[in-house]
């Protein structure tokens, strides 16, 4: 009953959407089925935009959802004119929407994330005319974590990969070594309490084991054979709160894929849209890979 609710809410609001003026249009909620499950998302259009824009998809958080929120990409989005993805995780075993990075808590669910994804990105190509070859993929928290396991399993889909507070489970880093290079971004706070900036390789807090933030961004510098790493130190966007942002950009790396690193002192578990316009920033490490 609550799946039939849940398809007519969205049905009705796609409805409404869909029959109003031009900037009604921006945002719709849509659906399709991938891989045998249902995944509803909500499409952010820009008016004017172009066709064969390019796309971005948008993973929220662990037990969260985008579907009536606004997300840190939607104004770089209008400004810049792409098209944003966000869709919703599906319901693991303990009833909570994510995306499949093996917590402990999700032990025995066999959804493959990545894969989906991808199915879902040449969908909505398809559908709303968008580009195969600018499609990029970013995510807060357990959305960041998947950017991590999009990075280990060598996907073609998606052309550069931003974590937002996310982590490196440690069974991604030991398992199989990624054999494709993929631009990489990771913005953190060093006071994150949930995705902990030194990691939690004990398993402390029920995650999973993961590497300290640190560690996991090396890896991908290592990975991606980066060779030259610059440093920039900003104040952040929101005096009062005392936190200042270091920027560690690594670059000459095979095929040009470099590695960015914003490191937030003093910030917790957010978008950190406080001391960064993340968005922005998001985007404009994205551009750099726009073909």
């Amino acid at each position: 009953m609550k799946h039939f609710l849940r398809q007519g809410l969205l049905l009705l609001l796609m409805a409404a959407g869909m029959s109003g003026v031009a900037s009604a249009q921006e945002e719709r909620l849509d659906s399709a089925r991938i891989n045998g499950h249902m995944r509803y998302f909500k499409m952010v259009i820009p008016q004017g935009i172009q066709a064969d824009a390019p796309l971005v998809v948008v993973l929220h958080g662990y037990g969260s959802t985008y579907l009536k929120k606004k997300t840190y990409m939607r104004d770089a989005a209008k400004t810049h004119g792409f098209a944003l993805c966000v869709p919703d995780g599906l319901r693991d075993p303990k009833g909570k929407r994510g995306w499949n990075v093996g917590y402990p808590q999700q032990e025995g669910w066999k959804e493959d994330d990545v894969a989906d994804l991808c199915k879902l990105a040449a969908h909505v190509q398809r559908k709303y005319n968008l580009s195969r070859q600018n499609t990029f993929l970013t995510g807060m928290s357990n959305g960041g974590d998947i950017c991590y396991l999009s990075a280990y399993r060598n996907q073609t889909t998606f052309k550069a990969l931003a974590s937002v507070s996310g982590q490196l489970m440690e069974w991604i880093y030991k398992g199989a070594a990624p054999q494709r290079r993929v631009p990489f971004m990771e913005i953190h706070g060093t006071a994150d309490p949930t995705s902990r900036f030194g990691g939690d390789i004990k398993n402390a807090d029920g995650w999973g084991k993961y590497l300290p933030v640190a560690m996991a961004v090396n890896a991908m510098v290592a990975h991606n054979r980066c060779t030259v790493e610059t440093i920039e130190k900003r104040n952040g966007l929101t005096p009062d709160n005392g936190h200042s942002v270091t920027i560690r950009r690594y670059t000459g790396g095979d095929d040009g894929c470099d590695v960015w690193f914003y490191e937030i002192e003093g910030a917790r578990h957010s978008w950190h849209q406080a001391d960064i316009n993340t968005g922005e920033e998001i985007w404009k490490f994205f551009t750099k890979y726009l073909r």
